[in-house]
C-alpha cells in the first residue's frame, strides 16, 4: 500500500469520528517527541530502510504532523477515541498505528485542542533528485471539515487556558456540592421561600442531572472524559455554579451549615438592604410563638384570603364603574342617563396627554365607558385585589380594612426569553436581541448572534462580547448545544442614554454546520414590544442571515426595519391579550387610601379589566402591610402569606395598577357624550 492510500484511510476514519462526535477535538497528556519516536521504531524490521541519509518514513512534514496532531482524540458516547484506531490492509502500517493507538489510549485528556485551521499537515512535497528527476513525496495530511474551529484572533494558549479553567471549576463544583444540598435548594425554590431562587431553578435542575451522572462514574479516567465532554456544551453558568451566589448557598449546606444560617448568608449576597419580600426560613419554635400571638390577638380568622369581587366594595371607594358594574352594585344611574347618549360618536384622532389627578378629577366623573390599551410593557403592572375570606375578621393591616393587593410575581415570558434567563442572560434591558435553536429538533449547529453598530463601526459577537461605550453585551454564548436543551444567545443594552444614535444590524451567523436543519428563532425587544422571527431553512457553514435593523435616536426613539418577516407579539396573559383596548369595569385607589385615609404607604390606582383572571398563586398579604404588633413574627407571616393561597372566585377584580409615585403611562379610550383617546401620565 502506498503512503497516500494509507493516508486516505486515515482521512476516511477521521471523517467518521467527526460525524459521531460533538465536533470538538481534545488533547491527551503525551510527550510529542515520545510519540514520534514510537512511530519510527514501530515499523517492522525491513519496512523502513535508510533512504539516502534517513529512513523512508522519517521526514519533517510527517514529524510535524505526529507531534502536533498525533495526541488528538475525540469523545464519542462517553469514551475516548484517538485518530489511530482503525484497520488498514497493510501489515506494516497496521503495526505502526496499533502501537500509536495503544499508547495514546492509555493517557488522559488534559485539554481542548484549539483548532483554528481547516487542515493539518502537507499532502505532498516535490524533490529534484540528483538524477534530475522530480519525485513527489506524500505525507500525513487531514482535512478538518466539521471540526469545531476557534477564532484566529485568540491565541492557542488563551483558548486552552479558558477551557482548562472551566473544566477545573466544574470539577470542583461537582466534587464539593452534595446532591442533598441541590435537592434542598430546589425544595426552597419550589416553596417560593428563597429570594430570587426561581431564577436558578433551571440551572440547578441541570446541575443536579450532571451531579447524578458524574456520581455514577467509577473511574478517574471516566470522570475526566465526562468533564471535558460536558463543558463544551456551552452552558457556562451551570458549569461555574460554585462561583455564583447560589453556589455559595450550595457549598454552605454541603459543608453542614444550618439551613437558616446558610440562607441568611445567601440573602446578604443577593438582596439589597431593603429588598421587599424576604422569603424566610423559620423554625418550629418561631412558628409556635407566632401561632400563639395570632390566637391571642384574634387574627386566626383573618388568615384566609380570596380574590375580591365587586360585591365586596363600597360605592364610595369606586372612582369609576361601567354600566355592567354599576348594575351589579345596585346602581341604575347609567340606565337613567342612557337617553343622553348620541348615536354619532365623535372620534378624536389626536391623543391628548393628561395627568392622573386631572384624569380622576375631570374626566372620570363624565365617563360612561372606559377602555385601556393593554400593552406588553404593562404586564409587570398586572394586579389583583385580595379580600378577607371572612368579611367579619379583624384587619391585620396598617389601614382600617381587610383588603390588600398583589402585583404579578410570576410573569410567563416567551419561552425564548425564559430560556435566555435560564442560561444566565439578562432580559430586562432597553434593547434585546436573542436567538434560539435546537428546540424543535436536534440541531448541533454552532450559531452566533451578531450586532453590527453602524457608527462607530463595531460589532458585538463571540470574539468581541462588549461594546463599552454603549454597554452592549453578549452575555450568553452557546458553543455546542446540549441535546434536548434549547440553545440560546443574547445581546442586551441596559440604558437608553448610552445607546448610539445609529443603526444596529442584527444577524445570525452559522459558525459551523454540524448537521442541523431546523434554522432558528429570534426576538428583538424594545419599548415593551417583542418582534418575533422564525427562519426555517438550514444554514450553511459561515452563512449569515440578516434579521432586522433597529435605529435609535433620542428625539424619535426606536424604529425597526425588518429584513425577514416578523410579528409584533400580541401575548395573552391573565386571560386577556396585549396590544388591544380592553374594557374597564371599575377604577379605584388601592385599599390603603380608601375612606379618605392618607399617608399609609404609596398610593396606587387600579384599572380592573373585564374578564381579567389571575392564574398565579399570589400571597394573601405581605409583611410591609402588617400592623406593628405582628412584625415581630415577620418570618412566619411571610411564610404564611405564601402558604395561605388566595382562593378563586367568580368575577375576580384583576387588571393593571400604577403607583402614583412612579413614572408610567397608559393610553385610555373614554366614551361619554364623545369619544376621546388620551394618554394618562403617572
Amino acid at each position: 500500500m502506498e503512503f497516500q492510500e494509507f493516508n486516505q484511510v486515515l482521512q476516511n476514519n477521521f471523517n467518521k469520528l467527526v460525524e459521531k462526535s460533538n465536533s470538538y477535538l481534545y488533547e491527551v497528556n503525551v510527550e510529542r517527541d515520545e510519540l514520534w519516536e514510537l512511530y519510527l521504531k514501530s515499523f517492522p524490521k525491513g519496512t523502513n530502510e535508510i533512504y539516502r541519509e534517513r529512513s523512508e518514513y522519517d521526514c519533517n512534514c510527517c514529524k510535524r504532523f505526529v507531534r502536533q496532531f498525533g495526541h488528538v482524540v475525540f469523545i464519542i458516547d462517553g469514551k475516548m477515541k484517538n485518530i489511530w484506531e482503525f484497520k488498514v490492509e497493510d501489515e506494516k502500517f497496521q503495526t505502526v498505528i496499533d502501537a500509536l493507538a495503544k499508547h495514546v489510549s492509555k493517557k488522559e485528556i488534559c485539554n481542548i485542542h484549539p483548532t483554528q485551521e481547516n487542515k493539518i499537515g502537507n499532502k505532498s512535497t516535490l524533490e529534484f533528485t540528483p538524477e534530475g528527476n522530480i519525485h513527489e513525496w506524500f505525507h500525513f495530511y487531514l482535512d478538518l471539515n466539521g471540526v469545531k474551529r476557534f477564532d484566529r484572533s485568540r491565541s492557542e494558549g488563551n483558548i486552552r487556558g479558558e477551557y482548562n479553567g472551566l473544566k477545573e471549576v466544574f470539577e470542583n463544583s461537582l466534587e464539593k456540592i452534595s446532591k442533598e444540598a441541590i435537592e434542598s435548594v430546589l425544595e426552597l425554590i419550589k416553596s417560593n421561600t428563597l429570594y430570587k431562587g426561581s431564577e436558578w431553578k433551571n440551572q440547578l435542575t441541570q446541575f443536579l442531572t450532571y451531579k447524578k451522572e458524574y456520581t455514577k462514574l467509577k473511574t478517574k479516567k471516566a470522570k475526566n472524559i465526562y468533564l471535558w465532554n460536558t463543558i463544551t456544551g456551552g452552558n457556562q453558568v451551570v458549569y461555574s455554579i460554585k462561583n455564583t451566589s447560589i453556589g455559595t448557598l450550595l457549598l454552605d449546606i454541603s459543608d453542614g451549615d444550618d439551613l437558616d444560617k446558610a440562607v441568611t448568608s445567601y440573602e446578604k449576597i443577593t438582596a439589597p438592604e431593603n429588598y421587599k419580600r424576604p422569603k424566610a426560613i423559620f423554625t418550629q419554635k418561631m412558628l409556635d410563638d407566632a401561632k400563639k400571638v395570632i390566637q391571642e390577638l384574634g387574627y386566626m380568622d383573618s388568615l384566609g384570603r380570596r380574590y375580591a369581587k365587586l360585591d365586596d366594595i363600597r360605592v364610595n371607594n369606586i372612582l369609576f364603574s361601567n354600566r355592567d358594574a354599576a348594575k351589579r352594585m345596585g346602581l341604575d344611574v347609567f340606565d337613567e342617563m342612557s337617553s343622553d347618549l348620541g348615536t354619532d360618536v365623535k372620534k378624536f384622532s389626536k391623543v391628548d396627554e393628561i395627568s392622573i389627578n386631572d384624569f380622576i378629577n375631570n374626566v372620570l366623573p363624565d365617563a360612561k365607558e372606559i377602555e385601556v390599551l393593554f400593552e406588553n410593557k404593562h404586564i409587570n403592572n398586572m394586579v389583583s385585589l385580595i379580600a378577607p375570606e371572612n368579611k367579619d375578621s379583624l384587619p391585620m393591616f396598617k389601614w382600617d380594612n381587610g383588603f390588600s393587593w398583589a402585583y404579578t410575581g410570576n410573569i410567563t415570558d416567551s419561552s425564548l426569553k425564559e430560556n435566555v434567563k435560564s442560561a444566565g442572560g439578562k432580559v430586562d434591558g432597553v434593547l434585546r436581541f436573542s436567538i434560539q435553536w435546537n428546540d424543535i429538533e436536534k440541531d448541533l449547529n454552532d450559531l452566533d448572534a451578531h450586532c453590527r453598530i453602524e457608527r462607530p463601526r463595531d460589532e458585538i459577537y463571540y470574539a468581541n462580547k462588549n461594546n463599552r461605550p454603549s454597554l452592549g453585551n453578549l452575555d450568553v454564548d452557546i458553543i455546542r448545544p446540549t441535546p434536548n436543551v434549547p440553545a440560546v444567545e443574547n445581546i442586551t443594552w441596559p440604558l437608553k442614554e448610552k445607546l448610539y444614535e445609529t443603526d444596529h444590524y442584527f444577524f445570525v451567523r452559522c459558525f459551523s454546520n454540524n448537521g442541523g436543519k431546523s434554522g432558528f428563532r429570534a426576538e428583538i425587544e424594545f419599548d415593551g414590544e417583542i418582534h418575533s422571527y422564525e427562519y426555517n431553512k438550514p444554514l450553511r457553514g459561515n452563512e449569515d442571515v440578516a434579521v432586522a435593523s433597529v435605529k435609535y435616536s433620542k428625539k424619535d426613539g426606536f424604529s425597526i426595519k425588518e429584513l425577514i418577516p416578523s410579528t409584533v407579539s400580541s401575548r395573552e396573559t391573565w386571560n386577556i391579550k396585549t396590544n388591544q383596548f380592553i374594557p374597564v369595569s371599575v377604577v379605584m385607589y388601592s385599599p390603603n387610601y380608601w375612606d379618605e385615609q392618607k399617608g399609609i404607604g404609596n398610593q396606587h390606582c387600579f384599572f380592573m379589566l373585564k374578564d381579567c383572571i389571575n392564574p398565579e398563586e399570589p400571597n394573601g398579604f405581605y409583611n410591609e402591610f402588617l400592623k406593628q404588633d405582628l412584625i415581630t413574627h415577620k418570618r412566619v407571616f411571610e411564610a404564611l402569606g405564601g402558604k395561605m393561597h388566595v382562593k378563586e372566585v367568580d368575577d375576580q377584580l384583576s387588571g393593571i395598577g400604577f403607583s402614583l409615585t412612579k413614572r408610567n403611562e397608559v393610553t385610555v379610550k373614554v366614551i361619554g357624550n364623545t369619544e376621546r383617546v388620551m394618554k394618562v401620565k403617572f
